[in-house]
C-alpha cells in the first residue's frame, strides 16, 4: 500500500514536469490582446521556440513562459487543432468577454476545439 502511494506521488510530480505554457501579450494603438497557449502534445522546442514567438507586425509583444496558463479566462478552446499540423493545444483567451462572439466560432470550427467557460 505504501509502494502505490509513493508511485502515484511519483507520477503526479512527472506530470508537472511536463507542462508547458506561454501567456503572450500584444499591444498596439488600440489593441490590447493576452492568451495563455498550453501545450497538449507539440514538441517542447518547437512550442517554445515557434508557437510562443508570435510575429506580429507594429506590435510590442510580451512573451513570459509559465507551468499553466493563469486562471481568469473568459474561455478556452480546449484541443484546438493547430492548422495542417497533428499538434494541439488549449487557448486560454483574456480581456473583453464580447471577443467571444467570433473566438468560439473559430474555435469550434476552424481549430475542431471545444470551446469552455472557466
Amino acid at each position: 500500500m505504501r509502494w502505490m502511494g509513493v508511485s502515484l506521488l511519483l507520477t503526479l510530480a512527472c506530470g508537472e514536469a511536463l507542462a508547458q505554457a506561454c501567456v503572450v501579450h500584444s499591444q498596439a494603438e488600440r489593441l490590447d490582446v493576452q492568451v495563455c497557449q498550453q501545450n497538449r502534445n507539440i514538441p517542447e522546442k518547437l512550442f517554445a521556440d515557434g508557437f510562443c514567438q508570435p510575429n506580429l507586425a507594429g506590435q510590442k509583444v510580451e512573451v513570459r513562459y509559465v507551468d499553466h496558463c493563469p486562471t481568469g479566462a473568459f474561455g478556452v478552446c480546449s484541443n484546438a487543432q493547430v492548422a495542417n499540423m497533428p499538434y494541439r493545444q488549449d487557448i486560454h483567451y483574456y480581456g473583453v468577454a464580447t471577443d467571444a462572439a467570433y473566438l468560439q466560432p473559430y474555435c469550434e470550427g476552424q481549430s475542431q476545439g471545444t470551446w469552455l467557460k472557466p
